[in-house]
């Protein structure tokens, strides 16, 4: 009965650890984000370049992934409102049947972009990829991040590790029902970023350096 207790203990222990950490995390990504997010264009600064962070375009079934296309409505919404000048997408393209940038771009000119705008960086593989890149590869140290809310502060938390000037524009969200696994899996994914500059985490890919006109 003894030993039953004692690993009761050990694991309740555990579980209240896990959730501090989880906890604090998220606190200090939402503190570095304070003040710097905007859901209105009208209350968004100028910067020259908004960065759009990837998701997939559609959904099991086909069906269009409303992260998609709200972050799309928002990049074309800012730079319509010259609230932007030059537009970077940055998601996953591993594979050829798989295109987050090509994607977002081929929307964005059909709503109006200029293509000379768009840059397209494939290899944001993860938010902390993109951000890294924007400044090591695009030459930014400024930027309009544009994706949801939860998503954006994770964002501007590694823009401050890494020296960027960074402010958001919050694309519209989905509802709670909808988005239950994206918001569990945001709070991981604040946990291991703290775990990335831990360890000195590297983006899986750099190369040659883009010059934004």
């Amino acid at each position: 009965m003894r030993k039953r207790f004692t690993v009761i203990y050990v694991a309740a222990g555990l579980l209240l650890s896990v959730l501090l950490i989880v906890i604090i995390c998220n606190a200090k990504v939402e503190n570095a984000a304070a003040g710097k997010t905007f859901s209105k264009v009208g209350d968004v600064p100028y910067n020259k370049v908004g960065l759009v962070l990837g998701t997939g375009k559609t959904l099991e079934g086909g069906f269009i992934n409303p992260y998609y296309q709200y972050r799309v409505n928002a990049a074309v919404e800012l730079w319509k409102k010259n609230k932007i000048q030059s537009i970077i997408i940055s998601g996953d393209n591993s594979t050829t049947d798989y295109n987050e940038p090509g994607d977002f771009r081929q929307d964005l000119i059909k709503l109006g972009v200029d293509s000379n705008h768009i840059y397209l960086d494939y290899a944001g593989f993860r938010t902390f990829d993109s951000m890294v890149r924007l400044k090591k590869i695009f030459g930014q140290d400024s930027v309009t991040v544009i994706s949801q809310e939860f998503h954006n502060e994770r964002a501007l938390y590694i823009a401050k590790r890494e020296g960027i000037v960074a402010v958001g524009f919050n694309a519209r969200d989905v509802n709670a029902k909808q988005g239950i696994k994206v918001q569990a899996r945001e709070k991981l994914a604040r946990v291991k970023l703290f775990v990335d500059y831990l360890v000195g985490t590297e983006p899986k890919f750099l190369g040659k350096k883009v010059n934004i006109q």
